[in-house]
């Protein structure tokens, strides 16, 4: 079973977002189960649980995992085919965001289509790593800081761009010949806490995460 693998294909994700196959999902990423096991964990009939099985394994989210024999009955058992999913906005293809349309640094609506694009580039080239069973090279950094001020923060991401700006500029090699492009996205923004018990506009933290590799 994969720790995290990405849906693309709109029908899949439909499949997915509904609740009681999400259920399933959820129960199936514990285990193998059949569906007379999992009829009384989720409170269906067997026969209903069956319809949801075989939609959820048309779209590939579960899998044989092996069959037993139960009296005159061979029950199928299945699992999950991965322990979480992850939506690519190619599910929503026509409407996915697009960070090209405008570029604003401070924006924070800007850094989530920044996201979805990471996303959708991560979960393409997962699966076609996949299908061709190769590696595939990638690099994150994820961190937290509290800054004890709002212009600590400025002055922080003053010096993070100024950094990271003059090792593109060192390592950028447009012309090389066998070169590989990749893509750099730093991010900047509050710490979200587990439970919202307070507004953090006051005291913002960051994550710096995600510094994937691009296709070869």
């Amino acid at each position: 079973m994969l720790d995290v693998t990405v849906i693309e294909d709109p029908a899949a994700a439909a499949a997915s977002l509904d609740p009681m196959r999400a259920q399933l999902l959820a129960e199936l990423a514990a285990g193998p189960a059949s569906a007379t096991m999992l009829a009384g964990k989720v409170g269906l009939p067997r026969q209903k649980v069956n319809y949801h099985l075989k939609a959820l394994e048309r779209h590939g989210l579960v899998e044989l995992a092996g069959e037993r024999r139960k009296g005159n009955v061979t029950e199928r058992l299945m699992r999950a085919t991965a322990a979480s999913y992850v939506i690519s906005p190619l599910a929503l293809a026509s409407v996915q965001p697009d960070p090209d349309r405008f570029r604003d640094q401070l924006s924070a609506r800007w850094l989530l289509a920044l996201g979805a694009r990471l996303v959708r580039d991560v979960g393409s080239l997962i699966t076609g790593a996949a299908k061709a069973r190769k590696r595939l090279a990638t690099y994150a950094l994820d961190g937290e800081v509290r800054f004890a001020s709002a212009a600590d923060r400025a002055a922080f991401i003053e010096e993070l761009t100024a950094g990271v700006s003059a090792l593109i500029r060192k390592y950028d090699a447009p012309h090389a010949e066998g070169g590989r492009s990749h893509r750099i996205v730093v991010a900047v923004h509050p710490t979200v806490k587990p439970q919202a018990d307070e507004p953090q506009v006051d005291h913002p933290q960051v994550t710096e995460p995600e510094a994937p590799e691009l296709p070869q």
